[in-house]
């Protein structure tokens, strides 16, 4: 009989040997099943998670939101509730303290809750960012398998979205990217984000029904985001990449970061923002001439770009998931 709530910690991996010997230890002792969703590793990915005990499921990736459907699907009962993790994020001990308790023999805290948010530490070639905005940063982890939902909208990154009721966790989940020690593969990466990026945010501006959750300024971190995403859609383009530098490194003490600081904030908020304007811009206006030479033309931008984003974690080095930029 399968107990009251099992817990499965859930990872997407695609060639992740520098990634998963931080990751899968931090995950050592916690009340549940080890679970790596691959999609074709060709380095010692696999071997890395045999090792720490892990199941392997092996499926092809076509998007974050399906992997993770997929992924959900194929648990099926097993588990109750998930803890969805990228290869470049581990936990720290005192997340693993909270989670051990929560599933430990009294759960009584899981009672009536759909998920848990997990406030994120980002960091960037070795430091934390600790300012401008970036800590802390609440991310839903946590949820109950079948209260999930996912937004095929999300074409640049996913997110895993509950209705029900939700709470916060003390502990950290910690994102360290080590290939993006090296800056070249930050920037290839964000290269192929931009296009996807503009793509998500025109379909978004166009859309009746555009997000999963009703945006609110005081509702969950993710209503939070999407409130603010409505005011960043009705900002110039060109502009509002200067203003969002400007809001997160003085006025959020983005400069307290120090170097590596600057560069993260420098190369996020306005080299990145700028080449996603550049493609948001190109997309407007081949929508404007379409609109004008044959009235009946669509322009779907989920189309044009959804095979861009091939690859889950870091698989966008050189084949082709916010770091992740929202």
């Amino acid at each position: 009989m399968i107990p009251r709530n099992v817990l499965c910690i859930v990872v997407l991996t695609y060639n992740e040997e520098r990634n998963l010997p931080e990751c899968l230890p931090s995950l050592q002792g916690l009340n549940g099943e080890l679970v790596v969703v691959d999609s074709g590793s060709t380095d010692r990915t696999l071997d890395i998670a045999r090792a720490h005990g892990a199941r392997i499921l092996s499926h092809p990736f076509t998007s974050h939101s399906e992997q993770w459907r997929w992924a959900l699907d194929e648990l099926g009962k097993e588990a109750t509730w998930v803890l969805g993790l990228d290869a470049d994020q581990r936990i720290s001990a005192a997340l693993q303290e909270e989670l051990g308790c929560l599933f430990g023999p009294e759960q009584f805290r899981l009672e009536g809750m759909d998920g848990f948010y997990v406030s994120r530490r980002q960091v960037f070639r070795g430091s934390w960012i600790r300012y401008g905005g970036y800590y802390p940063k609440y991310l839903l982890k946590l949820f109950r398998a079948a209260a999930v939902d996912f937004d095929p909208r999300d074409l640049m990154d996913h997110h895993f979205y509950v209705r029900g009721p939700t709470g916060r966790l003390r502990g950290d989940l910690i994102e360290d990217n080590q290939n993006e020690r090296d800056i070249g593969f930050w920037l290839r990466k964000h290269l192929r984000y931009a296009p996807l990026h503009a793509a998500e945010e025109l379909a978004r501006r166009q859309a009746v029904d555009a997000w999963p959750l009703p945006p609110s300024l005081f509702g969950t971190p993710d209503q939070r985001i999407m409130w603010l995403k409505q005011r960043w859609y009705r900002m110039p383009l060109y502009v509002r990449p200067f203003l969002y530098f400007a809001y997160r490194y003085f006025l959020l003490l983005g400069v307290l970061d120090g170097k590596q600081g600057l560069i993260f904030h420098f190369l996020h908020s306005v080299w990145y923002r700028l080449l996603v304007d550049i493609y948001l811009d190109d997309l407007l206006r081949q929508q404007h001439r379409a609109d004008h030479s044959m009235p009946s033309a669509q322009i779907n931008p989920v189309v044009r770009f959804q095979r861009a984003d091939r690859c889950p974690g870091d698989r966008r080095d050189e084949n082709a998931d916010a770091s992740r930029a929202t």
